[in-house]
């Protein structure tokens, strides 16, 4: 198998570390990864200026982009052959219900999914990279469990909850929970007394209920969630016929 791998958090964070150690005795792995961390950065490519690509002193290379950049050129220029897998993350804490939107490690495996190849990206369901190897082991085999046995392409979002691989039991199937508004923007003055402003926090989650993957992770459960691209609301545009009729 090859699998190539990329994240959000940067080629030098403990996740992707330990994820590309776990991957490496079952396949042929190579890391492409942003230059530095750029969690929140969802599918945005760089079309405003041209990337560079280096590579590290452990092999990974590293691109002076977003997560989307990264697979977008390993997949369009940089590599002369067409990977099994993409695989994003190990991600530093959970990307959840809404979260997925904004999600840069989300994003990096979408991008191998637009391109025809299964992906999957994996989170910890909390902040800090507690047990990260024990997530990585579990990242391993979940790909060799259930590498063949969907239909491909699939895109896969998984959260991992920071435990010991010991208690780490079989991923359940959820779908996306859904989060109250974010919290606003909170102002501050920077050196020169002009104001600027930071995003605030998340919302509080809304919708946590069973077959959530809130509620996996709350449960101490791997949760496993397929995602579609498909935004059309149906319905809506059902509606939306009807009124232009």
């Amino acid at each position: 198998m090859r699998i190539l791998i990329s994240n959000d958090d940067g080629y030098l964070a403990p996740g992707i570390n330990a994820l590309a150690e776990a991957l490496a005795p079952i396949a042929d792995i190579v890391v492409v990864a942003p230059d530095s961390n750029r969690s929140g950065a969802s599918n945005s490519l760089s079309l405003d200026r041209p990337l560079s690509v280096q590579r590290a002193a452990n092999g990974f290379y590293f691109v002076n982009g977003t997560p989307t950049d990264c697979v977008h050129v390993a997949l369009t220029g940089m590599l002369d052959y067409r990977p099994d897998l993409v695989v994003s993350g190990i991600n530093n804490g959970p990307n959840m219900g809404d979260d997925t939107l904004y999600s840069g490690t989300v994003a990096a495996a979408t991008e191998g999914y637009l391109f025809g190849i299964p992906a999957i990206a994996f989170s910890q369901g909390a902040y800090g990279w507690e047990h990260i190897e024990d997530a990585a082991r579990h990242a391993r085999d979940i790909i060799q469990r259930y590498y063949e046995t969907l239909p491909a392409p699939y895109l896969l979002n998984v959260n991992i909850p920071n435990r010991p691989y010991e208690q780490l039991s079989t991923p359940v199937a959820t779908r996306l929970g859904r989060r109250h508004q974010a919290e606003p923007v909170i102002r501050a003055k920077d050196p020169r007394g002009r104001e600027i402003f930071w995003i605030g926090p998340p919302g509080a989650t809304k919708d946590a209920g069973e077959g959530t993957d809130f509620h996996a992770c709350a449960q101490g459960l791997t949760s496993i969630t397929p995602l579609q691209i498909d935004l059309t609301h149906k319905t809506q545009r059902d509606a939306l016929a009807k009124a232009l009729a």
